[in-house]
């Protein structure tokens, strides 16, 4: 079995440590504004922010890349809080869809603003523009290439 090799290290734990570094800024920042964890804020956040205010359970899943029964419970504990509804798919009875209330777009438009400075100060302000678009660039690419691979929702059980 080949080894990585000393570089390939050095990329794997730089990246890996700047993520988690980030990662846990932002998981501070939204428990002390939510109180939201991150996977709660994902699924937030893509309603309010996307295109559709609704969607899938398993398609949320694989944008947020948390196992179905995580996300089962992460949607359990929004809709307890009045920040979600749950109701089944029309389409296919089988699955569950999920819908943004406004008290749950209220609470993005609450914690969006001190995310954004933690992203800034954290991230983006160490970045200038040209290395912003390489770094974009960078991980669009792995990003697509790892999701060429199928969905945890579709992989045999």
């Amino acid at each position: 079995m080949a080894r990585l090799a000393p570089q390939q290290l050095e990329v794997y734990f730089a990246l890996m440590e700047a993520a988690s570094l980030l990662q846990y800024a932002v998981e501070q920042q939204l428990r002390d504004d939510g109180p939201l964890s991150w996977v709660q804020f994902q699924v937030l956040a893509g309603l309010a922010l996307g295109d559709r205010p609704s969607e899938r359970m398993t398609d949320i899943a694989d944008r947020v890349v948390h196992s179905r029964s995580g996300l089962t419970y992460q949607a359990g504990v929004l809709e307890k809080r009045g920040l979600v509804t749950r109701s089944p798919d029309p389409v296919d009875d089988r699955g569950t869809v999920v819908t943004i209330t406004d008290a749950g777009r209220a609470l993005v438009d609450q914690v969006l603003p001190g995310h954004e400075d933690v992203v800034q100060g954290a991230l983006l302000d160490h970045l200038d523009p040209e290395d912003s678009g390489r770094l974009t660039a960078l991980l669009q690419d792995l990003r697509d290439r790892m999701r060429a691979r199928p969905p945890r929702s579709a992989r045999r059980r």
